[in-house]
């Protein structure tokens, strides 16, 4: 009686330092590759939200290095150190870091300071433990070329659009590009380009480049708003092109539901079609999401599209 006494405690107490290792929300309770991107989970550069991110059933965030040239947080080895020790905390990781809206003011295609914030990105990757970086081209860094009355020229006679790119905007990316590579090698950080851009562009442009270490960051969200065949583009790039997927829907619908996924949407993303064109080229990285759910509802509403991406995705 005495032993099985014994044994029950010792099985007890086992279970009992399990659970303490293997905490509910836990990243090692869930294998599934799917984060946030910090501007949506809170204030950027805040390592502080990694608690609230694993409440919400994330496995990893993207993080920003910082919105202005006189403030790059990422660039404080103490920061990075405490992001790393929270993550390990909350079993959160960290699937790339973000030189977003910076490079959207400060763009790759014209300002020669823009290339640091690339580098930027990489280093603090790098010390992040993350494999890829998001470099973007939006607002200042739009690659598409606009008329006299500031629209942009779409050149395409069919169902999906295909607008003419700023080529030298485009040609300064290129050597730019051509520059950096090498040095996102050195770290094993890949760099993922964001744009406005169809991927038969994208593809010119990566060929050009002739780099493995530059890829394509695509957003289903962004590419369906543009008019642009998303299960196509997605089919037309296949995996070793693609380094991450940012998940919304998007930008504009008037839909009462736009904080959830999957929601009636008239013009939306069609997800059926999106997953199955991931699951045909066999992409198994990271899907980050880029909204934040209702007002209020941020736990929940997270939960939900979580569960959704898993469902459709994985």
């Amino acid at each position: 009686m005495r032993s099985l006494s014994r044994r029950t405690l010792l099985t007890a107490s086992a279970l009992g330092l399990a659970g303490a290792a293997r905490q509910p929300g836990r990243a090692d309770d869930r294998d599934y590759r799917i984060g946030m991107t910090d501007w949506n989970l809170g204030p950027v550069c805040d390592p502080t939200r990694l608690e609230l991110a694993a409440q919400a059933g994330l496995t990893g965030v993207q993080v920003s290095i910082g919105a202005r040239p006189d403030s790059i947080p990422l660039r404080d080895p103490a920061l990075r150190r405490r992001y790393v020790e929270l993550g390990k905390r909350y079993g959160v990781a960290f699937p790339s870091v973000a030189a977003g809206s910076i490079l959207n003011r400060i763009p790759l295609k014209s300002e020669p300071q823009s290339a640091v914030y690339v580098i930027d990105a990489v280093e603090t990757a790098d010390a992040l433990g993350a494999r890829n970086t998001l470099i973007a081209f939006f607002s200042n860094g739009d690659l598409r070329l606009r008329n006299a009355d500031g629209e942009y020229i779409n050149r395409s006679r069919g169902p999906f659009a295909s607008y003419e790119w700023d080529s030298a905007g485009v040609e300064r990316v290129i050597a730019a590009l051509k520059q950096i590579a090498p040095r996102a090698r050195d770290h094993n950080v890949f760099l993922g380009l964001e744009n406005t851009l169809t991927a038969e562009q994208n593809l010119e442009i990566l060929d050009r480049v002739g780099s493995p270490w530059v890829k394509i960051y695509y957003d289903v969200g962004n590419s369906t708003s543009y008019g642009y065949d998303v299960p196509g583009e997605i089919r037309r790039l296949g995996k070793e092109r693609i380094s991450e997927i940012h998940i919304k829907e998007t930008l504009g619908l008037d839909d009462p539901k736009k904080g959830l996924l999957g929601g009636p949407a008239r013009h939306g993303v069609d997800f059926d079609a999106v997953a199955a064109a991931v699951r045909d080229i066999g992409f198994d990285r990271w899907f980050v999401l880029e909204l934040s759910g209702l007002e209020g509802r941020f736990v929940d509403d997270t939960r939900a599209n979580v569960d959704f991406v898993r469902r459709r995705f994985l």
